[in-house]
């Protein structure tokens, strides 16, 4: 776990393994209406389809579900309150966090920051 690609960027780096963020609104995955997938930046695991995305007005990719078995999670006290905060299962990289104010059917909000994802458009 944690085994780095060595084609990540330095922000990919500093947000994967060192849980930063992105500043919001700076995500060209925010404005991404194709149908595909979306894939883990560090180890190209499959973690989001398209057709869960939806616009949450947070500034970062956000999407109602994941596919199965693909995070873990653990809670996060950065900001002096609880937050849960998920990890890709596969290789460890820090994501984003998951609120309880999406859409349904869940009524999630995996909140992601778009640089630790690569959309791959449905052929």
């Amino acid at each position: 776990m944690n085994k780095k690609n060595p084609n990540l960027t330095i922000e990919q780096k500093l947000i994967l393994f060192e849980e930063g963020t992105e500043p919001p609104g700076t995500s060209e995955l925010n404005h991404e209406k194709r149908e595909g997938s979306y894939y883990c930046a560090n180890c190209d695991v499959k973690l989001f389809d398209s057709n869960t995305k939806y616009e949450s007005g947070s500034g970062w990719p956000s999407f109602y579900q994941s596919l199965p078995e693909v995070f873990q999670t653990k809670t996060d006290y950065l900001l002096g309150y609880a937050r849960t905060e998920y990890h890709c299962k596969n290789c460890g990289g820090h994501h984003g966090h998951i609120f309880d104010d999406g859409p349904k059917p869940t009524g999630k909000r995996y909140c992601n920051n778009g640089v630790c994802l690569v959309f791959k458009p449905k052929n």
